[in-house]
């Protein structure tokens, strides 16, 4: 689930800014009160207290009444700015309304207008700092939803022009794919042109990064159709079916994806998910990253300091190392660790390759020589692994989920192995408290796969103390 996607966050995201509003309107009143020169002074008699729920609640009806909370493609700043102003003006005219009706009178005039400037500062920085977390997240595709299409007739080109019509520019449509061939190069909307066949599908959702497959032609015209959805549940890619809806001719039966209705570019579709959907606890899962990730930081410094002291102090080489690795459904992100061998390990890693001890296409040697002395103690208690808590505040990683893989390790993965990248990879998860190296691949594979379809806030809390044990048990290498 993608942070924006989430009905949930958008809400989180307007009771904050009736927050926003609340501070501001008392931040106006200790103005008003105490520190406006001549200007200071209000009357005592008003219930101010009554005042501002009213406010708060005209405010929670402009503010959705004037949709502040879809992401724009190309968001016009005298809009932003008019929208906002006019929100405000609106529900402080229905407030003056209000006031005149119940008999609240002797409201500073002056304190309105001081709430009003200060809330319209307030929101437009809110707005303009969301949406530019929003569109730096997704310039490195960490924040973008990869879209590919089946069909290019006007059913799909429907589909695909209201995708592209939509406020929410995160929507990224890769392509389509036809049934014949002929068809392949063929531009369907705008730069959306057909990039292949149904043969084409299973190559593209293994090697590209997509996040949402519609199917936008009837169901009884794909050969083998069931088959193709049953690919991309196995890989755990969300499917989308616009009407008319054919599922039940072909007598499909979902393995492990749920089935719902859903309105996507303000369309009805069949939507077949195979991660959890809990919107409330992903949100709640989403917020405990970031704010743990940056406790974290703040409270762990010292010990960075000191880690790479160690680390410049007893071997030649930078004190971060970064490696490319897959995130969410291929995702490549720079993943970040203490270093912990010597400078030019890579190098050395063919050497190595007979004494593999792991099954798959994973490498791991217990007694690595490549391992310094300090790096020996931070793998042991997993301290090497604390610089990631950048990656989680960066949004490429959670505290608990998948340990993200080495692109060329997702290149050997069966399609069943892949849906373990239908989830943010973590810090930790099952296979990190359940014996690690101890565990042959295949079964590290269930166990991730078991942690996605268990999912919830309760087994998170849970791994992550009992990976507290585990660090302190020292049983990593």
């Amino acid at each position: 689930m993608f942070f924006w996607q989430n009905k949930l966050t958008r809400r989180a995201l307007r009771l904050f800014d009736l927050f926003l509003v609340a501070m501001s309107c008392l931040f106006a009143f200790w103005l008003k009160a105490n520190h406006l020169g001549p200007f200071t002074g209000l009357s005592k008699e008003p219930n101010y207290l009554l005042v501002l729920l009213l406010y708060l609640l005209f405010c929670n009806f402009t503010f959705n009444f004037f949709d502040f909370y879809s992401t724009c493609k190309k968001r016009c700043h005298l809009r932003r700015v008019l929208k906002t102003s006019v929100a405000l003006a609106i529900s402080t005219s229905i407030l003056i309304f209000c006031m005149y009706v119940l008999h609240l009178q002797d409201v500073s005039r002056g304190l309105l207008i001081l709430s009003n400037i200060i809330a319209f500062c307030v929101l437009l920085g809110r707005q303009y700092l969301t949406e530019h977390w929003l569109n730096t997240s997704r310039l490195d595709g960490h924040n973008s939803i990869n879209v590919l299409v089946v069909g290019s007739r006007e059913r799909a080109r429907e589909t695909i022009r209201n995708i592209l019509a939509q406020e929410n520019a995160h929507y990224n449509v890769i392509g389509s794919l036809e049934i014949d061939k002929h068809c392949i190069g063929s531009t369907v909307v705008d730069h959306v042109k057909v990039i292949g066949t149904m043969e084409d599908l299973r190559r593209i959702l293994t090697k590209s990064v997509v996040d949402e497959l519609i199917f936008a032609l009837p169901l009884k015209k794909v050969k083998d159709v069931q088959e193709y959805i049953s690919f991309a549940e196995e890989l755990g890619v969300h499917v989308r079916i616009m009407p008319d809806w054919q599922i039940q001719k072909i007598m499909y039966r979902p393995e492990t994806a749920s089935i719902s209705f859903e309105t996507f570019a303000q369309l009805p579709t069949l939507s077949l998910s195979s991660t959890p959907q809990k919107d409330l606890d992903l949100l709640m899962k989403g917020l405990i990253d970031y704010i743990g990730a940056l406790i974290g930081l703040v409270m762990l410094s010292p010990l960075f300091i000191l880690i790479a002291l160690a680390i410049k102090l007893t071997s030649r080489g930078p004190v971060f190392f970064v490696q490319e690795r897959s995130g969410l459904n291929g995702r490549r992100f720079p993943l970040y660790k203490f270093r912990t061998m010597v400078q030019n390990a890579e190098e050395l890693r063919d050497e190595l390759l007979a004494d593999n001890e792991m099954d798959g296409p994973v490498f791991k040697v217990k007694n690595d020589p490549r391992i310094t002395l300090v790096g020996r103690f931070l793998r042991k208690t997993s301290l090497d692994e604390l610089p990631q808590l950048f990656n989680v505040v960066r949004g490429h990683m959670s505290l608990v989920g998948p340990r993200p893989p080495l692109p060329e390790e997702v290149e050997k993965y069966t399609p069943a192995q892949r849906r373990r990248l239908s989830m943010k990879p973590g810090l930790t998860c099952i296979w990190q408290v359940s014996g690690r190296n101890n565990i042959n691949f295949e079964e590290w594979m269930k166990l991730d796969l078991k942690y996605i379809d268990n999912w919830s806030l309760k087994l998170d809390l849970q791994l992550l103390c009992r990976t507290i044990v585990v660090v302190f048990a020292g049983t990593g290498h």
